[in-house]
């Protein structure tokens, strides 16, 4: 007798193994942060770091992720997130042959096919005590996340009993998870229902201090310390102005910084390159719409003059 099978591929189950980075900016700010989520996960509770874009949402929680020590599920919301995403489902056929010979003159063939369950990233997780990082967790609609209720709370993950054998899950004692979101103001943002909000512990984030974006600018861009603060407070200071749509954060200061790094352009009012590259930057946090030319004219003499504070050359 032979026995023939053909096995299903496993769907998507890739860990992240972390280290603590090196390029971690640890300051006083950035340090406390971490600190205060190590602690509340350490004694077991999920944390949700919240904030507009741009303040290190996710650099922080997956340098945090890193200080666990164990691999890491990443998991980015998504507005079409169903509950199967994130614990797992039927998955194509796993198929068997049967033939039998025990007597020569008769040939018997049996043959059947059996759908396969496999596993998702929460389920992996919470089986293999994982750290689950959900990124943008309320870009998933609140109906498919209602499967960590029982998980953070209770311990279990619930599985639909008429897939596979097992009714649910018991969450590993080394399970951790660490969830990010912006404001609900955010486009694309849901609503966390109440009884999710209430099972984490929520650590709001701002735009950090002068020192710390200025070393963050620094480090992420190639520029001198001196150079990389004069950036930083051109963006302070146009975010101060409250004169955008989209209020400009660290990346703008980095992107500015990156370019004229990596093109050799002087950090100075008197150099047009630079000049240029923070108004393509800047400009853009703001539309006008077809008839806004004299509120653009006077936007970019508002921030020409940013920059020649700042960087015009003192004689």
């Amino acid at each position: 007798m032979t026995v023939a099978t053909r096995p299903l591929i496993e769907g998507p189950r890739t860990t992240i193994s972390l280290k603590p980075s090196a390029d971690f900016i640890a300051t006083p700010a950035t340090s406390a942060l971490a600190d205060r989520a190590l602690a509340y996960l350490n004694a077991g509770f999920p944390v949700h770091f919240r904030g507009p874009a741009g303040t290190g949402k996710t650099t922080l929680a997956l340098h945090v992720a890193a200080q666990i020590g164990r691999p890491v599920m990443l998991v980015v919301g998504d507005e079409e997130f169903t509950t199967s995403d994130l614990i797992g489902g039927q998955s194509g056929y796993s198929y068997r042959r049967v033939v039998d010979r025990f007597i020569h003159s008769v040939v018997k063939y049996e043959e059947d096919a059996k759908q396969r369950w496999v596993d998702s990233r929460l389920t992996t997780a919470v089986r293999e005590g994982f750290t689950l990082v959900y990124d943008e967790f309320t870009r998933s609609r609140p109906e498919a996340n209602n499967v960590l209720l029982t998980v953070l709370e209770e311990g279990l993950l619930v599985l639909p009993t008429m897939s596979r054998g097992e009714a649910y899950v018991k969450v590993h004692p080394e399970f951790r998870a660490i969830f990010t979101s912006n404001p609900a103001e955010y486009a694309g943002v849901h609503e966390s229902q109440d009884a999710l909000a209430d099972r984490l512990i929520t650590l709001d984030l701002e735009f950090y201090d002068r020192e710390t974006e200025a070393r963050i600018c620094a480090i992420q861009s190639g520029l001198s310390d001196e150079h990389a603060a004069k950036v930083v407070d051109i963006v302070r200071d146009f975010r101060s102005s409250g004169e955008y749509d989209q209020a400009p954060t660290m990346r703008a200061a980095v992107m500015i910084a990156r370019v004229t790094a990596q093109q050799g352009y002087a950090v100075r009012a008197e150099d047009p390159r630079f000049v240029q590259v923070v108004l393509d930057i800047l400009e853009a946090k703001k539309s006008f719409g077809a008839h806004g030319r004299d509120q653009r004219v006077q936007q970019r003499k508002m921030i020409i003059g940013l920059i020649e504070h700042h960087c015009r050359v003192k004689v």
